[in-house]
């Protein structure tokens, strides 16, 4: 988490939930249970809006305030004033009774929200977290539950407050470590949480301008001061920029190719990614460098769909070579792999060691899930390699 900064929670669980996934790519064995007890027993991890709502180390909470600060600032102005008997009521539950969801308490009339018209108690219970005054206790699926801010942080890290110039530097500089090449520019999305902005009552102090003005200001002075290192990536027009202590990656990776060596001094191995994952943030990047071009698909209307619901990039050692859409089926204690795409270059049965990081990947994948089983389709991008995958599947079986 030090090193990522930052992971995107999304509540869908088709084959483990966004952050699961990112960190099961990247660590061996990974359990799910490892980040709920990090979020809500030892509490070293907590969920506040960066990139989207994110899972962050606590220990940076400080340096992330400036967005409950401004919900707070804006709220206060709205919602909070139209509402405000019952962000009393609501408060006055919490402190006087301990944690609270919003099953617990009567329903009461609905009320515009960001994304659909909802229950008045569950979205004042959002704002009043968006706002720090209520922190996440737990979560029972995907519901949450909800306690004052100052039972669940230390009140020390809680009164600290670094000036908003400083958080807005690091909440940017912590977007370039986790995803490792961004350039200056893209998609709006990717710059969610790292631009400068200010609301009613409120501003920023050193300077500052606000929107992407500000936000360039703030590259500019992270490449003046050494913090950021340009690169030349080739086949791209612009430069990118990669973190200064992370140079000697980029100095092992150059070594690797010169002296044509697998990347890192490792067989290559697959992994699966997450569709928020931090390496595929930035769909312009993917496109230009890895020549891949990757939608995720869930909010498109089925008819419209070219993939799947739910389908993740397969990363093969440096490459992404293809499309995987695994689902979780409890009934039948299965992980079924409903289709397989591979990129137009790649061919699976050219590197021999392939299909057995592919076995490898879903073994992983259904232990993670619990399942005892795996189902492969009987047609499509798998038919080449079916009897050879089935072969290292079964000797991978527990």
């Amino acid at each position: 988490m030090a090193r990522l900064g930052s992971l995107q929670f999304d509540p869908l669980d088709i084959a483990g939930r966004n952050h699961d996934l990112v960190l099961l790519a990247r660590i061996e064995g990974y359990q799910r249970s490892w980040t709920d007890a990090h979020l809500y027993e030892t509490r070293t991890l907590f969920e506040a809006y960066n990139k989207g709502l994110s899972i962050l180390p606590t220990a940076e909470l400080p340096l992330h305030r400036v967005t409950w600060d401004r919900a707070r600032a804006r709220h206060d102005e709205t919602t909070f004033r139209e509402h405000r008997a019952l962000v009393e009521e609501l408060m006055t539950r919490v402190r006087a009774h301990g944690p609270l969801s919003p099953s617990d308490v009567p329903a009461r009339g609905e009320i515009d929200w960001y994304w659909r018209p909802t229950n008045q108690v569950r979205a004042l219970l959002e704002a009043l977290a968006e706002s720090g005054q209520l922190g996440l206790a737990r979560r029972v699926g995907n519901r949450r539950v909800y306690d004052l801010a100052e039972r669940l942080f230390p009140e020390a890290l809680l009164a600290t407050r670094p000036p908003a110039r400083e958080q807005f530097r690091h909440k940017l500089l912590s977007r370039y470590r986790a995803h490792g090449l961004l350039g200056s520019s893209g998609a709006a999305e990717l710059w969610h949480g790292t631009t400068p902005h200010a609301t009613q009552g409120s501003a920023l102090d050193g300077g500052l301008a606000l929107g992407a003005q500000g936000r360039q200001q703030l590259l500019d002075e992270l490449l003046s001061d050494g913090d950021l290192v340009p690169v030349n990536v080739e086949g791209l027009r612009r430069p990118r920029y990669v973190l200064r202590e992370e140079l000697p990656l980029l100095e092992r990776a150059q070594v690797d190719v010169e002296r044509d060596a697998e990347p890192g001094g490792r067989a290559p191995r697959v992994s699966f990614l997450a569709p928020l994952d931090p390496l595929v943030w930035d769909r312009e990047f993917l496109r230009q460098c890895y020549d891949f071009d990757y939608v995720w698909e869930v909010y498109v209307p089925e008819a419209k769909r070219r993939w799947g619901y739910y389908v993740l990039p397969i990363l093969y050692g440096d490459q992404l070579v293809g499309r995987i859409e695994p689902r979780r089926d409890q009934a039948s204690n299965t992980l079924k792999i409903l289709n397989l795409w591979w990129q137009p270059d790649f061919d699976p049965r050219v590197d021999t060691r392939f299909v057995g990081a592919l076995a490898d990947a879903l073994h992983a994948h259904r232990r993670f899930v619990g399942l005892a089983k795996i189902s492969l389709p009987r047609s499509g991008a798998l038919r080449p390699l079916a009897t050879s995958l089935r072969v290292a599947l079964r000797e991978g079986v527990d």
